[in-house]
C-alpha cells in the first residue's frame, strides 16, 4: 500500500539512502532539509528512477516552516502516514578536546583547547535544539495527520551514544539519550490513536559530519577511528544501506505490534565489552 512519508534531514548521507529505498517500495517521499540543493538532488535521483519525491527547504526548529512544508505535501501527496525524524547533528562548541580531564588542563590557555569547564552554553543548546526540539516540532506538526489512521508510524534517529556515552561529545550523547526517552514516551502517548513510535540507534557510519574525525585525508583511520573499529566485532563502519532493512520493517505492517523500541544497528559495538 502506497504511503506518504516525510523525512527530515533527507538530504544527508544516511537519510537520503533511506528515502531512495522507501521510494523504490512505491511510497511518496517528501524530503525536508535546511539545504534545498541537497534535498532537490535526492528528489531528482528518485524521480529519475521512476519514483515520487518532493524536495522542500525546511527548518525543523521553526514550526511555521514545518507547517508550510506540510501544506505543500498535502497538495502534492496528501496527508502524512510515516514521519522519519532524521535531522540532527553535533557541534564543536559542545565537544571537549580530550577524552579525560587532567589537572594540568586547567592551566591550558590555547585558543582551540576546550576542557569540560570551557564548553560553550550556546553550542550545547544548539545540539539539544537540533536533535530534541528538531524531533519534537516535526512530530507535533505531522503526527496530527496520523491520528485515527491505520498503518501510521514515527521513526526517530537515536544513536549508540544514547546507550553508552562516547568520550568528548557530552552534548550529543545526552541529546540522543533524550531521543530514546522521547521515543518511549511518544509510543505510550500515541498508543490509543494508532500511531507506533520507534527509533534506530546507528553505530558508526561515515558521514559528512564525522568523516574528518574518523579518517585522514589519505583514507587511513585516525586514532579515534582505529579505536572504534577495534571495538566493533564486525570490524567496519556501517554503510548507509545497513539502515534500510530495519527501517522498512519498522515502517510496514510486519511490525504492527512493535512500538517504543530503540534498535541498535552497530555491527556488535554495544555487545562487546572490549575483552
Amino acid at each position: 500500500m502506497q504511503k506518504t512519508i516525510v523525512i527530515t534531514g533527507g538530504g544527508g548521507v544516511l537519510c537520503s539512502t533511506i528515502a531512495k529505498a522507501l521510494a523504490k517500495e512505491g511510497h511518496q517521499v517528501a524530503i525536508l532539509d535546511l539545504k534545498l540543493e541537497h534535498a532537490a538532488l535526492v528528489a531528482q535521483q528518485i524521480q529519475e528512477e521512476g519514483g515520487q519525491a518532493l524536495a522542500l527547504k525546511t527548518n525543523v526548529l521553526e514550526k511555521k516552516s514545518l507547517e508550510e512544508a506540510k501544506a505543500k505535501i498535502h497538495e502534492a501527496f496528501g496527508s502524512c502516514d510515516i514521519l522519519i525524524n532524521g535531522a540532527g547533528g553535533n557541534h564543536p562548541l559542545g565537544t571537549t578536546s580530550k577524552t579525560h580531564l587532567e589537572q594540568e588542563d586547567l592551566e591550558n590557555t590555547q585558543a582551540d583547547f576546550k576542557s569540560f569547564f570551557d564548553l560553550d552554553t550556546e553550542g550545547i543548546q544548539f545540539v539539544f535544539n537540533l536533535n530534541f526540539i528538531g524531533t519534537l516540532l516535526p512530530t507535533q506538526v505531522f503526527s496530527k495527520d496520523m491520528v485515527g489512521k491505520e498503518g501510521c508510524s514515527i521513526l526517530n534517529i537515536s544513536s549508540m551514544n544514547a546507550f553508552t556515552p562516547l568520550t568528548k561529545i557530552p552534548a550529543y550523547s545526552a541529546a540522543k539519550a533524550s531521543i530514546s526517552n522521547f521515543t518511549q514516551w511518544l509510543a505510550v502517548h500515541f498508543a490509543k490513536v494508532g500511531i507506533r513510535v520507534n527509533a534506530l540507534a546507528p553505530g558508526f557510519f561515515l558521514t559528512d559530519q564525522n568523516r574528518a574525525l574518523l579518517t585522514q585525508e589519505n583514507g587511513e583511520l585516525t586514532e579515534r577511528g582505529k579505536t572504534i573499529i577495534q571495538q566493533t566485532p564486525m570490524e567496519r563502519f556501517g554503510n548507509p544501506e545497513d539502515l534500510v532493512g530495519t527501517t522498512l520493517w519498522l515502517c510496514n505492517k510486519s511490525s504492527n505490534f512493535i512500538t517504543g523500541i530503540v534498535v541498535p544497528i552497530d555491527g556488535g559495538f554495544s555487545a562487546y565489552s572490549g575483552v
